[in-house]
């Protein structure tokens, strides 16, 4: 697919950009913040906030409100932290947060595992034909579902 390179980060230089990201937004990164980033990065396939709540109440030993971490994530797509896998009402961490575009989503129908590709010329189709429209505030979500490579191998 056409579109630009970025440098996809991971561990704990993914966690650092994103810390780099939000305060560059004018935001805090507070402890918070920190830990629901860092519960969502952890996940391998798209976390629900009720996901990612359990996975921070665990680890601070109490119990979090998947309201608080709904804000949090609004906050994290809103700055390009994250990506909301809108058909699947969950979330991934944008593994280049100081780069801006939209995705397209390849979501397994059997694993549930999503890959995120960049085509910014498809985006960009998808903008102009929509402003052609008449429509303004235009967010391309793209997703397209199938099988991954493994689990097709598995068929």
């Amino acid at each position: 697919m056409s579109g630009h390179h970025h440098h996809d980060f991971a561990g704990d230089k993914l966690i650092e950009a994103a810390r780099e990201a939000l305060t560059a937004s004018g935001e805090q990164w507070t402890e918070m913040r920190a830990d629901v980033f860092e519960a969502l990065a952890a996940h391998e396939k798209p976390a629900s906030a009720y996901d990612i709540a359990e996975s921070v109440g665990t680890r601070r030993g109490k119990r979090v409100a998947a309201n608080s971490v709904y804000r949090i994530l609004d906050l994290f797509v809103r700055t390009n932290l994250a990506r909301r896998v809108e058909s699947a009402n969950a979330y991934v961490a944008n593994t280049h947060p100081g780069c801006r575009h939209d995705c397209i989503f390849l979501i397994c129908d059997l694993c549930g595992k999503a890959v995120h590709s960049d085509d910014d010329a498809l985006t960009g189709a998808l903008r102009l034909a929509a402003q052609a429209a008449g429509f303004a505030e235009v967010r391309p979500v793209v997703e397209i579902r199938g099988h991954c490579a493994e689990c097709a191998s598995e068929d």
